[in-house]
């Protein structure tokens, strides 16, 4: 069965991600002692006395504001209790209760939910302010206060024993990163692969400020997509918001098996997004390049070359990446997104066989031998792949110190060459061989 799914739910400013951060743990949601600041939903993988589940916080709800912004982050809380098994509704004691925690109260019951009723800012126990809000017909009111830990572990026992019956499956889905800059149409891009608004999308440029995971299938292939904030310069991070936001993509790329890096392609690839692509590079992960807004820019019959070609030269230093033209806003060529990804992240788990990576490495060196220093030459005794995701190639020589950076490029040519590693970047690592070997 799968992980049971526990959703956050209040209006805004009550501490529902303060809560959040102190179960998952580490500081994932975003915080600030101001409202509407948690957008999206987002999610962590949690667990409580041997019990896994997905915690997911949600935006503030304000159900008869007419705000743009409101409307659809209330449409977002409402998705995330259609897909819960548990919800927690969270109060503020300071404020007691108002009119849009009786709002938000109407609506849980019409889910028809299982709901545990969290009475959060509790920093001294008064039993007036947690037992008025037994009046909103919601159960028995926790006193709870999140900033200081305490009553978090009653309410999770309450949500535990709410759990449906049957054990939770691994999760064994591959996580696809979705970075770039804002408004390039990262969100727009997960709700066509998902088939559904499960982000929020408008034309104000950084919308999406959390990480934000979602699990989907296609077949019988399980996917987790991580939508995250558009990453700006750093001299352009002058919000604490923004600045987590970036925090946020920048794990979310850690945390990935492939990134997406989605590009604007009437804009073309910018300085910051070979910075952001840099990144995935960096920490060793496969990636597509994604040229959005095709249907945006203005072609004839060698456009896709001439894109092509600026590609390969802008991002020489990662020549493996593949890349795909598409429209997020048609859904042209959107299918091929999730292949790309599969076929990078296979060709990152690929084990080249010990005997023929000697055979071609010392065959290679053979052709060019490696440049000398000082009348010293690099001898290579022995080669292995030690790991994967992203390969790792260990070489066994007389003196690490002579592996040239130019050589050690050569033998990834090499390498490719021999075997199809398109889409995942390589290491290569010359270690002295011991004395007892």
């Amino acid at each position: 069965m799968r992980v049971p799914v526990v959703a956050i739910v209040g209006r805004p400013n009550v501490g529902k991600s303060t809560f959040f951060n102190k179960v998952a743990g580490r500081k994932i949601a975003i915080t600030e002692d101001r409202p509407g600041v948690t957008r999206d939903r987002i999610t962590a993988d949690c667990e409580w006395r041997g019990k896994p589940f997905l915690l997911v916080d949600t935006g503030g709800i304000e159900l008869k504001s007419e705000d743009m912004m409101w409307k659809q982050i209330a449409a977002q809380a409402t998705l995330a209790v259609d897909s819960a098994d548990v919800i927690l509704f969270f109060t503020d004691a300071r404020e007691g209760i108002t009119a849009s925690d009786h709002d938000v109260a109407d609506m849980l019951r019409r889910s028809k939910k299982p709901v545990v009723l969290a009475v959060n800012k509790v920093d001294e126990y008064s039993a007036d302010k947690v037992f008025e809000f037994y009046s909103l017909g919601l159960g028995e009111p926790y006193a709870v206060s999140a900033e200081h830990s305490r009553g978090i572990g009653d309410v999770l026992d309450a949500a535990v024993a709410l759990f449906p019956k049957g054990e939770a499956a691994a999760d064994e889905s591959l996580k696809i990163a979705v970075v770039g800059k804002p408004n390039a149409g990262k969100s727009s891009l997960v709700n066509k692969l998902l088939g559904e608004e499960r982000t929020i999308v408008t034309p104000i440029a950084g919308t999406t400020r959390d990480a934000v995971d979602t699990l989907f299938t296609r077949g019988d292939k399980k996917y987790t997509v991580i939508d995250t904030a558009g990453i700006r310069r750093k001299r352009a991070v002058n919000d604490d918001i923004e600045y987590y936001s970036v925090l946020r993509a920048i794990d979310a790329i850690h945390r990935a098996d492939v990134v997406l890096l989605v590009v604007d392609s009437t804009e073309g690839l910018t300085e910051q997004d070979v910075r952001i692509v840099g990144m995935a590079h960096e920490q060793g992960k496969p990636s597509v390049v994604v040229m959005n807004k095709w249907d945006a820019v203005e072609k004839d019959s060698h456009t896709i070359e001439e894109f092509e070609k600026k590609l390969r030269e802008d991002l020489k230093f990662m020549g493996y990446f593949k890349s795909v033209y598409i429209s997020a806003k048609t859904g042209q060529r959107v299918e091929k997104v999730l292949s790309l990804a599969e076929e990078a992240y296979a060709h990152a788990g690929f084990r080249v066989p010990t005997g023929a990576l000697n055979d071609l490495l010392i065959d290679a060196m053979r052709v060019s031998e490696p440049p000398s220093y000082q009348g010293k030459r690099m001898k290579l005794y022995y080669a292995a792949q030690v790991s994967v995701h992203p390969p790792l190639f260990v070489l066994q020589v007389n003196d690490e110190t002579l592996m040239h950076f130019s050589y050690e490029r050569y033998l990834e040519n090499v390498l490719r060459g021999a075997y199809d590693f398109t889409g995942t970047p390589i290491r290569i690592q010359a270690r002295n061989k011991k004395e007892n070997q």
